[in-house]
């Protein structure tokens, strides 16, 4: 079997890590595009020294351009890769511009596509994630599903056999955490014995600047009776002055390993990533989350995470409170047990 691996940003290469392993000891043939959309150079030598696995194969250079240029030169791109590899399967993760181009490319070459994190969904259209997720599931072949709600979300829709193989596997995230976690690195920071994370990168918040700065002026009173550790994100550096928000530990953006340190010791999470919010359970944490929506509603509905949005006294109060509202036993079994990549496997051996 041969599976073209298409990889875009950086949470798909930490969730590309347990699968790209797995496919190595069952002999499954992986060829690796790299999109070029965003990367993480201080990840390269865990990936390919430490755990060995091999560079990506085709090298592409789609970063920093508009959403519909970005998707459309990376189509183009994969196209070719595509007719000149021939794969059993097209393998694409989540939901980025990098996902959608080669979801597109592959259908329209008759290569059936897996989609991993298939039926997750905000319920909010006007984010560019939302969109991809979905016009992804609708023309994938096998969608493999991080948790039950994803699978309920999908058969919502209309998904069904013999169209589609559907399978509630777990989260591959879980898996890597675990497989990342005894690599965490301390970041060469200042940090305090009690702190808390906090990063903010969604257009939502950002493209508005009422919004952002309401959100900051939130974080800067928290800041003011307990640390925070603000990585800030590049989209986002030249939006405000950091000297407007003095009690803030801001920081430039940390690597993957430094932000597992970071979660493994913080006393609760301040986030609008949808990633971020699902890790902070992993470790078990509390996290606020500075959205109105969530991909993860059994976080909210069980109280580990709390919805608060750009509201400022919102998340004010549910910082004080959150020790008197959470639910501290985090023994849910949501995103299965860390063993998804080994269950993908062996749906996949189905094909052979």
């Amino acid at each position: 079997m041969k599976i073209l691996t298409i990889l875009g940003a950086r949470p798909q290469f930490i969730k590309s890590a347990p699968l790209s392993l797995a496919f190595k000891k069952n002999q499954i043939q992986e060829v690796v595009i790299h999109t070029g959309q965003h990367y993480d150079f201080s990840m390269s030598e865990i990936f390919f020294k430490t755990l060995k696995l091999k560079k990506p194969l085709y090298q592409l250079n789609h970063g920093s351009k508009s959403h519909a240029q970005m998707t459309a030169d990376i189509l183009k791109d994969t196209e070719a890769i595509l007719l000149q590899e021939k794969p059993d399967f097209t393998l694409v993760y989540g939901d980025t511009n990098s996902t959608l181009a080669g979801a597109l490319a592959s259908i329209k070459l008759q290569i059936p596509i897996i989609h991993i994190e298939s039926g997750l969904r905000s319920f909010d259209h006007t984010m560019p994630e939302e969109i991809n997720r979905i016009l992804t599931d609708k023309i994938s072949k096998i969608l493999f599903c991080p948790t039950k709600n994803a699978l309920s979300n999908l058969k919502k829709e209309g998904f069904k056999a013999p169209q589609y193989l559907i399978k509630n596997v777990g989260d591959i995230m879980f898996d890597a955490s675990k497989l990342f976690a005894t690599y965490a690195t301390k970041p060469n920071l200042s940090i305090q014995s009690h702190f808390c994370i906090c990063t903010l990168h969604r257009a939502e918040n950002t493209d508005d600047s009422k919004k952002l700065h309401t959100i900051l002026k939130a974080i800067d009173k928290i800041a003011s009776k307990q640390q925070v550790i603000f990585p800030i994100h590049p989209r986002i550096q030249t939006l405000f002055s950091t000297k407007d928000y003095p009690h803030i530990t801001f920081c430039p953006p940390l690597g993957y390993l430094e932000m597992l340190w970071l979660l493994q010791k913080t006393q609760i999470v301040l986030t609008d990533s949808g990633g971020l919010q699902k890790e902070a359970y992993f470790f078990k944490k509390h996290c606020i989350v500075l959205r109105e929506n969530s991909e993860w509603m059994e976080l909210i509905e069980n109280n580990y995470n709390f919805l608060t949005g750009s509201d400022e006294e919102k998340i004010l109060t549910t910082f004080d409170n959150i020790s008197q509202i959470s639910n501290s036993s985090f023994c849910e079994k949501f995103y299965g047990n860390g063993k998804s990549a080994q269950k993908i496997i062996s749906v996949l051996k189905g094909f052979e």
